[in-house]
């Protein structure tokens, strides 16, 4: 049996009169995943455990099975895992994004954009270079990611201060939202300092020239310490691979045993290699038996309201990645193929929201489908009355209890 987690991020939203009352999900041409719905189980799971943040991190643990408010101890350090940064029992990392912040120093200044206009790595890379060469001793280091994405390593710890995703912030002033907390001064004295170093840097300079966006501050969140993971290969017995642009994502398959394929071209954004992804997942299939392919781009069209923007991430996702799994998935023999969204990112919201997503499962073998005939739409979902609470659950269903599941 062959098993495929096919993740959009973010791909759920809530009815919008952008789109006339209608969703994205709603809105967009997606034949294959109305075929994986109409044909297979489609329904409801709910990976956000009550009061915890409706983060990808979170989420995603729950879709590979791992309960967060057991396993979950901050994005930072499931990064660290992806870029082997090994951490120590009293080390703690942080995400560090390069930000635009408007108007600032002064008392109005505020989260203009947490990507600081979707800053490529190789500038990216340049600016953390100097940043780490600023501030780095044995206590602190910086290390550069993908685009926007980076960590700040804090060696021995002693505290953990409250601090906020600048995603959750765009267009609020940021100074509420400052890190608070015991160990919050350090945090801010960092920030203030890279800021510092940020102000005139050569890299700002030529994208003001172009007329982009200055990457002017950095923001320290999601930190923590290395979390304790039974690797999902162990659990099940299997072999598997995590494909995704994304660090966070490849931390995670990382700690959970999967292999992480890397995809030229693969950018975390709209402008992504889908087929690439696509034909990756079909190449691991034919020496694995699980392969979870993971698709950023309706996740950041959510966070920008781009509801046009929203509705290609969603119909590139069915036809450059899930037509093409689907129609040849078959040639391996029996398996699962599940589609889903992890969380909302609603349009109008701009940021993630904990609300349950839809799912739907296809197998190979008839009697492990309700084929309840309902596109793959959050509302039809909900028509269905299956409901996956709390979402951990719906791994180990999917992989070792289908048949019973779909049945009982």
């Amino acid at each position: 049996m062959k098993y495929v987690v096919l993740l959009g991020d973010g791909m759920a939203d809530y009815p919008t009169e952008k789109l006339g009352g209608k969703t994205p999900l709603q809105c967009a041409f997606t034949p294959y995943l109305d075929q994986i719905a109409v044909e297979g189980t489609l329904g409801l799971v709910d990976t956000i455990p009550q009061g915890m943040n409706p983060g990808s991190d979170v989420a995603t643990l729950s879709v590979l099975g791992y309960n967060p408010a057991e396993n979950y101890t901050g994005r930072g350090p499931l990064e660290a895992a992806s870029m082997g940064i090994n951490l120590g029992p009293n080390d703690v990392a942080y995400r560090c994004n390069l930000v635009t912040i408007g108007q600032k120093d002064t008392v109005d200044a505020f989260m203009e954009d947490f990507t600081a206009g979707h800053i490529s790595s190789q500038e990216a890379k340049e600016i953390i270079s100097d940043i780490n060469n600023a501030l780095s001793s044995d206590k602190y280091q910086f290390y550069p990611g993908v685009g926007y994405r980076h960590l700040m390593i804090w060696r021995n710890a002693s505290f953990l201060p409250h601090t906020t995703p600048p995603h959750d912030i765009t267009g609020k002033k940021i100074a509420e939202y400052l890190p608070q907390g015991d160990g919050a001064a350090d945090v801010n004295d960092l920030m203030k300092i890279a800021a510092g170093v940020l102000f005139n840097h050569p890299v700002n300079i030529a994208r003001e020239r172009a007329g982009e966006k200055k990457a002017n501050s950095i923001w320290l969140w999601g930190q923590g310490k290395r979390p304790q993971i039974v690797p999902l290969t162990q659990k099940y017995e299997l072999q598997g691979g995590m494909i995704s642009a994304v660090d966070l994502l490849k931390g995670i398959g990382s700690l959970a045993g999967l292999k992480v394929l890397s995809v030229e071209g693969a950018t975390g954004y709209i402008d992504t290699n889908y087929e690439g992804k696509a034909k990756m997942a079909l190449e691991a299939l034919k020496f694995m038996d699980f392969v979870f392919l993971h698709l950023e781009a309706p996740d950041e069209m959510g966070h920008e309201g781009n509801a046009e923007g929203k509705i290609k991430a969603i119909e590139f996702f069915d036809e450059k990645i899930v037509g093409p799994i689907l129609n040849n998935i078959g040639a391996f023999g029996d398996y699962r193929i599940i589609v889903l969204s992890d969380h909302p990112t609603p349009l109008d919201v701009k940021t993630h929201v904990s609300d349950p997503s839809p799912f739907a499962v296809l197998s190979s073998l008839k009697e492990e489908n309700r084929a309840a005939g309902l596109d793959f739409n959050e509302e039809n979902a909900k028509k269905t009355g299956i409901l996956i609470s709390p979402g951990h659950l719906l791994m180990e269903k999917f992989i070792q209890d289908w048949k019973s599941f779909v049945s009982g």
